[in-house]
């Protein structure tokens, strides 16, 4: 889950002034009304969500907004942007961060990122899935995500040699020396001259960067090289459209990597680019009551989860690791207070007996009555929360082929309003 933040800025600073008023008018669409409600208009909504950093899945409410339904119905569109795009580029992130085996990722997307606001806000996503820093600089003064990088191709051909170019970035750098070496041949002169450089110049920190041909190949040479050189301590740093299979086949092949740049298929989660998270019509409170809403398709994945509702996340404490989660209706005594078992929907009530165990509710508040109620962390902080969360996963729910089924169930009380509502609908 990420993008939270930037949710909670824009409701904060939503309005319309008057501008925007004089430019619906000229449309000739809206009534007096209509616009003197938008110029004094006011945000009332409650909204519960998910904390940033925390794994989540399909199925389970991940925001719930509960207020009058046109303000609900202003905010879905913003919403859904920030949390689908953010989420995606984190779950991405986190994938490539995995599949590094606790060598450093950077986030070097920039450039093929789709529009600046992406770049950006696609910088913050991987930094809270793990990565270690951006390329993207102006995230790190907005945003506090560490701007890191090396030299450019375009630094090494300046030069009248690639040596010389090499020469000059010592001086500049001498506290953090790291040399591209594939401006021309990586093993016949950008090795060896980075070897010169790093044995005259002496930096405090020393590496090399190759952004093209064999991974493997190359990084086992280079590697032999530096410590044939006596540069053990020389780091090897690889980018070139990377994702989290080339990384893992690479790293399985024995290719010598200390950290990796990964630009294109990160920022643009190229594999799967589109995360699907809906905004739907649950219920409609009449006369104190909720009464539930069901959206029904002859697709089934889209047939909603009807009524007002809370998820929950069940965690073995002996080994601190997630066991599932159950939706229940909001109006329901918290799952697990009375020996509460999960059950299989593949199965109807086939059910499992827990022992050991506790049980958290997912959404926190965010907003009371429009009133931002939430202290949000910073982006360190998420970083540090969703590093954790992603430790009480199972490692077989975490393969990157055939995962164990993560379980997101319903409530006895939710899956029998929802099988009604569909009777009664079928009926029709």
């Amino acid at each position: 889950m990420a993008g939270l933040e930037q949710m909670i800025e824009y409701i904060k600073e939503l309005h319309f002034n008057d501008e925007d008023i004089q430019f619906l008018r000229s449309k000739n669409m809206f009534s007096e009304g209509f616009l003197d409600y938008l110029k004094n208009f006011k945000f009332a909504c409650d909204i519960w969500a998910v904390p940033e950093g925390t794994p989540i899945f399909p199925g389970e409410p991940i925001i719930t907004v509960k207020g009058p339904m046109i303000q609900a119905q202003f905010v879905e569109t913003l919403i859904l942007l920030m949390i689908n795009h953010q989420s995606l580029i984190a779950t991405k992130a986190s994938r490539i961060v995995r599949a590094a085996d606790g060598r450093a990722v950077m986030e070097f997307g920039t450039r093929r990122a789709h529009g600046t606001s992406a770049a950006a806000y696609g910088a913050r996503a991987a930094y809270i899935a793990g990565c270690a820093g951006t390329a993207c600089a102006v995230v790190d003064r907005d945003m506090g995500v560490p701007a890191l990088g090396t030299m450019a191709h375009s630094w090494v051909q300046m030069f009248d040699s690639e040596y010389e170019a090499f020469k000059q970035y010592a001086k500049i750098y001498p506290q953090n020396c790291i040399l591209l070496v594939d401006t021309y041949n990586v093993l016949k002169s950008g090795i060896p001259n980075a070897i010169k450089i790093f044995k005259e110049m002496k930096p405090q920190k020393m590496g090399i960067r190759i952004d093209s041909g064999d991974i493997t190949y190359l990084t086992k040479n280079a590697r032999k090289m530096l410590d044939d050189a006596g540069l053990p301590d020389c780091q090897i740093c690889i980018s070139n459209s990377l994702d989290e299979y080339l990384i893992r086949e690479v790293l399985r092949e024995g290719a010598c990597i200390d950290s990796f740049g990964v630009g294109e298929r990160l920022i643009t989660a190229k594999s799967e680019p589109v995360f699907g998270g809906v905004y739907k019509l649950a219920a409609v409170e009449k006369g104190g009551k909720m009464i539930p809403k069901i959206k029904i398709s002859e697709n089934v994945i889209k047939i909603t989860n009807p009524g007002y509702k809370k998820d929950y996340r069940f965690y073995n404490n002996e080994t601190g690791r997630v066991l599932g989660d159950v939706i229940a209706l909001a109006d329901e005594p918290k799952p697990g207070e009375d020996g509460y078992v999960i059950f299989d929907p593949n199965a109807v009530w086939k059910r499992k007996k827990l022992k050991n165990y506790r049980v958290e509710e997912l959404q926190k508040q965010i907003f009371a009555a429009g009133k931002c109620v939430y202290d949000s962390p910073t982006v360190g902080e998420i970083r540090e929360y969703c590093a954790k969360q992603i430790d009480t996963l199972w490692p077989e729910m975490l393969r990157f082929e055939n995962p164990q089924v993560y379980y997101v169930d319903l409530s006895e009380k939710l899956w029998k309003m929802k099988n009604e509502l569909l009777a009664e609908y079928a009926g029709e």
